[in-house]
């Protein structure tokens, strides 16, 4: 399963964060041929979640009833050619419709993916799978930036500036990636032809075991279970430290070349490429220890906090040492170790808070709240920050997980839950 279900996951997730992150670095050189300053990049930035949240829950809605093959093509299909196409807008009026148009996209992937797994792996290493998946968010956060320091440098051609081809080359790779999609992934086991009809129904059978375990044989006998996810307060309590958590991720996302940039006013597009692709290097790889830890321990919140901490004191640090760039870099690769290795513990923590019914809601409203963050962050953190100190404005991050920390720590037991059921090795902390 892991060779033939994570990496069609993988690379789903991995070029959704390229296109999605591609704007931060067109900002290095568009902005001066739209005219745009860091305020309107930053609303730019921001209104890709518009709509992407509105649409979050409808969208894995619709994936249960359609299939995650047919679904998730479509999803890479559509965002591929919104990039492709935003190479080509005039004005800024053209760019916040591109965004808003990426959202609509691209609205429903990531819920959609974790709800995906849980088809195919138990509580006890969805950790792992979910780390599988998530690694592709640090190594798109690589290839993009490295990618894109070498297009905003050398690739001008036929006229077009290198900033339209950024989005031109990095929109391909989707569409191609949606159509293998549809032809390659297995809705669920039962459909996957490389399990025989005995491995298939097996796997079927731990699965909704597990989950009865759990949620209990008689535990959703009300009508339109599904929709109980929105009223559990646990959820809640997770969705809206997912949304402080978002942030933090797209403070990273969207301002981390112009952080770099100011480290050291001398860097090209190509040295700000390579050297914005290390704080993610760093998360790839801590990321990977932290999920091992979680599912070995089974000490889900306590990797949350723990990332958490460490995220802060990257972005104290790096506001602190903004225009010194080894403890200026060393910050933002504690920043990154934090904001992208809590992902896997999370989502796995919010898999064991929900029932089977549940789940597709469920996964929708913690990734929809995480999303808003996604808008409130970059518009704060434009409104904070200055011309030529970008990193100032990294206040709104620090103070928001701080918060997010804080409601970790209550986060209580109770609820039908992993933490109720006897297998010990799916224990959260």
């Amino acid at each position: 399963m892991k060779r033939s279900v994570l990496p069609i996951a993988f690379l789903l997730y991995m070029f959704s964060y390229m296109d999605r992150s591609t704007i931060s670095y067109a900002e290095l050189t568009m902005s001066k041929d739209l005219g745009i300053g860091l305020a309107t990049y930053a609303t730019a930035a921001a209104v890709f979640f518009i709509v992407y949240v509105l649409l979050e829950v409808p969208s894995n809605i619709i994936m249960v009833k359609v299939g995650a093959r047919a679904w998730l093509s479509r999803i890479a299909v559509t965002w591929g050619l919104v990039t492709l196409l935003t190479g080509f807008i005039a004005n800024t009026t053209h760019l916040y419709v591109a965004r808003v148009a990426l959202g609509i996209a691209e609205a429903g992937l990531f819920p959609g993916l974790v709800l995906y797994l849980t088809y195919w792996f138990l509580s006890q290493d969805r950790s792992r799978a979910l780390a599988g998946m998530v690694f592709a968010m640090p190594v798109g956060l690589i290839v993009g930036s490295v990618s894109a320091g070498l297009i905003l440098d050398h690739v001008d051609w036929f006229g077009l500036a290198s900033w339209r081809w950024l989005f031109v080359l990095q929109g391909l790779p989707p569409i191609l990636l949606g159509l293998w999609t549809f032809f390659r992934m297995a809705d669920r086991p039962a459909k996957a032809g490389w399990l025989s009809s005995a491995e298939s129904s097996w796997l079927d059978s731990e699965i909704n075991a597990d989950y009865q375990a759990r949620d209990g044989a008689n535990a959703e006998g009300a009508s339109h279970p599904e929709l109980r996810a929105i009223k559990n307060p646990r959820v809640l309590h997770l969705a809206v430290v997912s949304f402080l958590g978002g942030v933090g991720t797209y403070g990273m996302t969207f301002f981390l070349p112009q952080i770099v940039a100011q480290l050291d006013p001398g860097y090209s597009p190509t040295n700000i490429g390579f050297i914005g692709a290390l704080p993610y290097v760093c998360a790839a790889l801590a990321m990977l220890f932290v999920a091992r830890f979680s599912d070995r321990t089974g000490q889900r919140k306590a990797a949350v906090i723990g990332c958490l901490l460490t995220a802060v004191a990257g972005l104290v640090l790096t506001m602190v040492f903004r225009n010194v760039p080894v403890p200026g870099l060393i910050g933002l690769c504690l920043f990154a170790i934090g904001i992208v290795s809590y992902i896997p513990p999370f989502f796995a923590l919010a898999t064991e808070v929900l029932s089977r019914a549940q789940s597709a809601v469920g996964f929708a409203v913690i990734n929809s709240v995480a999303s808003l963050g996604g808008f409130v962050g970059p518009l704060l953190i434009g409104k904070v920050a200055k011309e030529g100190n970008t990193a100032f404005g990294l206040i709104v991050p620090a103070v928001s997980l701080a918060v997010a920390i804080v409601l970790m720590v209550c986060l209580r037991r109770g609820g039908a839950s992993v933490h109720e059921a006897p297998q010990v090795s799916t224990v959260t902390g």
